[in-house]
């Protein structure tokens, strides 16, 4: 065998050993779901590149400083996977932990498969509309299982489906694809008793002049899913227009949008509502922006 040919085998060897496939992509969140469960951050760390980002609400920490390194009883958990991006997004509802939590969490892995960046937004008691508990009483009415291969929509329908939600933040000219029925989720808070049969997400109204900032991108077409992380100005009253991290995950069925998931994080308990919306009775973990 020549010289060419056999480092032509080895790169073939190296690329197929390392191909980005959905099956590998679930194992990666099952163990991502196990350490957060048991607060073993080691286990991640063995998973990522000696070079791996890690942040939590938008503040960089060592992986064993953040919340991995605590255990939590993990009421609900839900991923998609994305092959293109070689990406993952993880819901995650602790209703009954003794301290409640609702988690997104992001994590890109790179051309060896191990992980280079997890973006975790870390949500409790005086996060935007925070109610742990609402927020798994309302999950559990959802449907979210797999698009019948026949139904599917492309990954860039169901990106486009997010994308006009926040393009109609701007410009309310924007016609967004909701469906009948849609619901929104914030935290805890549900839009569908407005309209349970109906299109709720629209009677619950959205901005009219806010530009939403640094979206990124995880999407599967299994699921009919797109998760959109971005900073969203103006959530936390206290901060005036600094960009707060903000998860938006929609669930996309025939081209319209059926149910949309948030997940967002303030720096002052009650975001600056001054206790209006949001209750402050919980102990937060520390918030550093």
């Amino acid at each position: 065998m020549t010289v060419p040919v056999l480092l032509g085998w080895f790169l073939f060897s190296a690329w197929a050993a390392a191909e980005c496939t959905r099956e590998f992509l679930i194992g990666a969140t099952d163990k991502y779901v196990a350490a957060q469960a048991s607060g073993s951050s080691g286990d991640v760390v063995t998973l990522a590149a000696p070079n791996v980002t890690y942040t939590e609400n938008e503040v960089p920490k060592a992986i064993a400083e953040g919340i991995l390194a605590e255990s939590i009883d993990i009421d609900h958990n839900r991923s998609i996977h994305d092959t293109v991006n070689c990406a993952t997004f993880t819901e995650i509802i602790a209703a009954n932990n003794p301290h409640p939590y609702v988690i997104g969490t992001r994590i890109i892995f790179n051309s060896e498969n191990k992980i280079s960046l997890i973006e975790s937004i870390v949500t409790d008691a005086g996060d935007w509309a925070f109610n742990a508990t609402g927020y798994l009483y309302w999950n559990s009415l959802e449907n979210w299982d797999p698009i019948l291969d026949d139904k599917r929509n492309t990954r860039e329908v169901i990106q486009a489906a997010g994308d006009a939600y926040f393009e109609r933040f701007k410009n309310t000219s924007v016609v967004v694809p909701f469906g009948i029925p849609c619901s929104r989720l914030e935290g805890g808070a549900s839009t569908a008793p407005l309209n349970m049969t109906g299109d709720s997400c629209t009677l619950a109204g959205l901005p009219s002049t806010l530009v939403v900032t640094n979206r990124r991108y995880v999407v599967d077409e299994v699921m009919g899913v797109v998760d959109i992380y971005l900073g969203f100005p103006g959530l936390d009253r206290s901060q005036g227009q600094k960009p707060m991290p903000d998860s938006h995950m929609f669930r996309v069925e025939s081209g319209k949008i059926r149910y949309i998931h948030t997940v967002s994080s303030c720096v002052e308990a009650g975001c600056g509502w001054n206790g209006t919306i949001i209750p402050q009775s919980r102990v937060q973990r520390a918030r550093h922006f």
